[in-house]
């Protein structure tokens, strides 16, 4: 079988990319492909030949590569992908939109649905430098949501992290989604018994990550908060912040490894669609304190392995803070429950099954768990 692996772009390395990665491991004579490759700032190919489209020549493109948005569709449109058996897209945007031959299957990992088309303003508030473009980028993108409705029908098969992608899918495309929750690498992370006494949070710094309700409730309760993560707010977080808080921005795979092992527990405080950094601290043995809302819904069990808080406010995470407390936690249970079902081998075994089954299949399966 003929595998292409394709992906919206390679210009940065967020869960996508990590998620791309794996699937990149899994199959190494699968053929890649993307819009826009950087080497230096993304996931690690090694000497793997990565498939560009006609945007990788436009001077500045892989460095304002959000400002390329409406040149993307056309872009996947022109890859040449009919010698391919299997195509898998691994997307939050375009790489849904690539052509394949008939008789070929195409199973997309959609991350989300367009978030900048379709939740136009929330998007903007993360990227605050765009958002004078309003005007016009509302006129651009009500244009491109007929595209990307349009483009939405080409996979045959998509996959969601969680249910709640896996229902903004059919509410938004029209389509069945199975859901199954990405993995993590479980051996680059370190399990321990013994926590010490400081809480931590791990995140990009911008708006929807919700780092000030984080800092405003730590600045009451006056216990020790770690900050990992550098992005445009830090400054403006950095003044809010009382001397019990630390930003420590950017820390190696192995420092961060080592903190999430040892704090009482990870705070998370923003809606995520699925969230890596939850299953990362059950894997470290260390529970997560946590926005109740999106994939925490899919990878926390309440007080097994974490604590959930209804509201993003500074009370709320306090009386969750206060709860989690009182509860005896069992870190090796909370270490097992992220490996027995979070690990890439349960993850590939859940993948293989699906392809074994699309192909196995003379019309398209049912798939949907909605």
């Amino acid at each position: 079988m003929k595998i292409a692996l394709v992906h919206d772009y390679l210009t940065q390395k967020g869960g996508a990319e990590r998620v791309f990665e794996l699937l990149c491991r899994r199959y190494p004579d699968a053929d890649v492909f993307t819009s826009l490759y950087d080497a230096k700032n993304t996931i690690d190919l090694g000497e793997r030949i990565v498939y560009t489209t006609g945007l990788q020549n436009i001077p500045g493109a892989k460095k304002y590569f959000r400002l390329m948005a409406p040149l993307y569709f056309p872009a996947f449109r022109t890859l040449d992908l009919q010698d391919y058996d299997l195509i898998i897209s691994s997307s939050s945007s375009f790489a849904k939109a690539v052509r394949k031959r008939i008789g070929a299957k195409h199973i997309c990992f959609c991350h989300n649905i367009t978030r900048f088309l379709w939740d136009t303003a929330t998007y903007l508030r993360e990227y605050r430098d765009y958002q004078y473009l309003y005007p016009v980028l509302e006129k651009i993108f009500g244009a491109m949501r007929q595209v990307d409705l349009k483009y939405s029908q080409e996979p045959d098969y998509y996959v969601a992290n969680s249910q709640i992608v896996a229902r903004r899918i059919q509410q938004t495309y029209r389509k069945p989604a199975l859901v199954i929750n990405y993995p993590i690498d479980v051996t680059q992370f370190q399990f321990s018994r013994e926590k010490d006494d400081f809480y931590l949070a791990s995140a990009r710094l911008i708006s929807y990550k919700r780092i000030d309700v984080i800092i405003e409730a730590f600045n009451w309760l006056g216990w020790s908060l770690v900050i990992l993560g550098n992005g445009p707010e830090r400054e403006r977080l950095e003044s809010r912040a009382l001397k019990n808080i630390r930003f420590l921005g950017h820390v190696s795979d192995k420092e961060r490894a080592f903190l999430m092992s040892k704090a009482t527990s990870v705070i998370v405080a923003a809606l995520e669609d699925y969230g890596l950094v939850p299953i990362e601290a059950n894997t470290s043995g260390t529970p997560v304190i946590a926005y109740g809302a999106g994939g925490v819904l899919d990878t926390q069990i309440p007080g097994k392995t974490g604590v959930f808080f209804q509201r993003q406010t500074p009370e709320a995470l306090q009386t969750a803070l206060l709860d989690a407390k009182q509860i005896p936690w069992n870190y090796l249970k909370i270490r097992d429950h992220a490996i027995n079902n979070f690990s890439e081998e349960v993850f590939f075994s859940k993948v293989e099954q699906l392809i074994e089954q699309v192909f196995d299949q003379p019309e398209p399966i049912a798939i949907s768990n909605v």
